[in-house]
């Protein structure tokens, strides 16, 4: 039984869809990232990072148990000890892996960036316009790759793997990036697709009403102004 730490966020979201889709048994444990739960020591002794999610594996290399944090290495190191949704040959894991390090280092950071700057900022009293215009165009920039990638593809490497789970938590919430579809068909087509596998679902439901939590001011206080 794999332990799950996580909050309903697009990262908690990769985990979650992630162990559905590989049919894997686990225990969820709630990291309340409003009330500052990431930084309590046990935790921090898992995802030193203090960022969820993170899990641990009992059944980890060797029999001997291990602890993951980084969304993406969550994915790589349940991909490869399921061998699913990796692709099955070196060519076409190296694409899925191009593209799962895609989302790790612009998708994630600039679509989190515009949800920051358009949504929380404001209320928190900071409406800064270059930052907002910035996050957003390359939030769209970005779509456009992906849309045109998705034009010769049904799934973003070929066949559905743990690129589409990462891709997919992020760009689901579009409307908040303040993006359109209207000019990206397939990208439309995709985020449907995607939506309605069961495991998609499931993943994306796992503990959906607790993220108001982090809407409150407290909440946003805790998870903008740590300093350490």
């Amino acid at each position: 039984m794999i332990d799950l730490y996580f909050w309903p966020t697009p990262n908690g979201w990769k985990a979650s869809i992630a162990l559905e889709e590989f049919g894997l048994p686990y225990t969820t444990h709630l990291v309340n990232i409003g009330k500052g739960d990431q930084f309590k020591p046990d935790f921090l002794k898992i995802s030193p990072n203090n960022r969820m999610p993170a899990i641990t594996d009992p059944d980890g290399p060797d029999g001997a148990p291990i602890s993951i944090f980084e969304s993406g290495a969550i994915l790589q190191y349940l991909a490869r000890k399921t061998g699913k949704f990796c692709g099955s040959s070196e060519r076409e894991r190296t694409t899925v892996d191009q593209w799962l390090m895609w989302q790790m280092g612009g998708v994630g950071p600039m679509a989190g960036q515009a949800h920051h700057f358009l949504k929380y900022a404001p209320q928190m009293g900071h409406d800064i316009a270059y930052a907002q215009d910035r996050y957003r165009n390359e939030t769209g920039r970005l779509y456009g790759v992906l849309d045109r990638q998705l034009a010769q593809h049904e799934f973003v490497a070929g066949d559905y793997s743990i690129a589409d789970m990462a891709i997919w938590p992020w760009a689901s919430l579009w409307e908040g990036q303040q993006q359109t579809l209207e000019d990206k068909p397939h990208l439309a087509r995709w985020l449907e697709v995607v939506g309605a596998r069961p495991a998609v679902q499931a993943g994306r439901e796992l503990h959906a009403e607790l993220r108001k939590e982090q809407q409150d001011k407290k909440g946003q206080d805790t998870l903008f102004k740590q300093k350490n």
